[in-house]
């Protein structure tokens, strides 16, 4: 039998309505921006998941919520950023620019690592588990999904509001038929379809 007093049971006793939560989107596409959102809830908000398990229409009326019942800090990193430093710089300054905004507030951040931002707690699925990161999962996601269907606008022929930036088969056929526009991260290497060599 398990002692409760164990570090197993610590995680559920610690008050998470007082952390800011930390969450990004936008890792792995090979367009558009990395966005990280840290919230601080200032009061309980229903339907809270994480971004991935709801419908848009849901994300965006909780997106409206969310900025009106918190705190938060929004951080984006746009292509260029991504191709000069890389993902990992990235992803470490805007943990710390979320820290240093955030003061003395305790920060847990979805994943397995702070990327060497010290003081920042780490929870695997932190974003199915935390209601403040789940919010800013909900942050992260509607805004940089908004973010890409302005873009969309803008360079049409990808159809950046249908995939977000991400590698499907039409983006990759965009970029072999198109090239790269001004948002692709061209350090991303990538197989172009029916290319076995064609590297980018």
């Amino acid at each position: 039998m398990v002692d409760k007093n164990s570090s197993l049971f610590k995680e559920e006793k610690k008050d998470y309505s007082i952390y800011c939560g930390v969450d990004e989107a936008g890792r792995g596409p090979l367009a558009g921006a990395l966005v990280m959102a840290g919230v601080l809830l200032l009061e309980p908000i229903e339907d809270l998941k994480d971004s991935k398990k709801l419908t848009a229409k849901k994300r965006e009326k909780l997106y409206g919520i969310i900025k009106q019942s918190s705190k938060y800090y929004i951080y984006e990193a746009n292509a260029q950023k991504i191709d000069q430093i890389g993902l990992s710089r990235c992803l470490k300054e805007g943990l710390s620019l979320i820290k240093k905004h955030f003061k003395d507030t305790p920060i847990i951040f979805d994943g397995n690592s702070s990327f060497g931002v010290d003081g920042i707690e780490t929870m695997i699925k932190a974003d199915d588990k935390i209601d403040c990161v789940k919010a800013a999962s909900i942050l992260a996601k509607v805004y940089r999904d908004n973010q890409m269907v302005e873009y969309s606008k803008i360079y049409p022929e990808y159809k950046f509001e249908k995939h977000k930036g991400y590698g499907t088969k039409a983006h990759l056929e965009a970029i072999a038929k198109y090239g790269y526009c001004k948002i692709h991260r061209v350090s991303f290497k990538i197989k172009l379809p029916n290319s076995e060599n064609s590297l980018f």
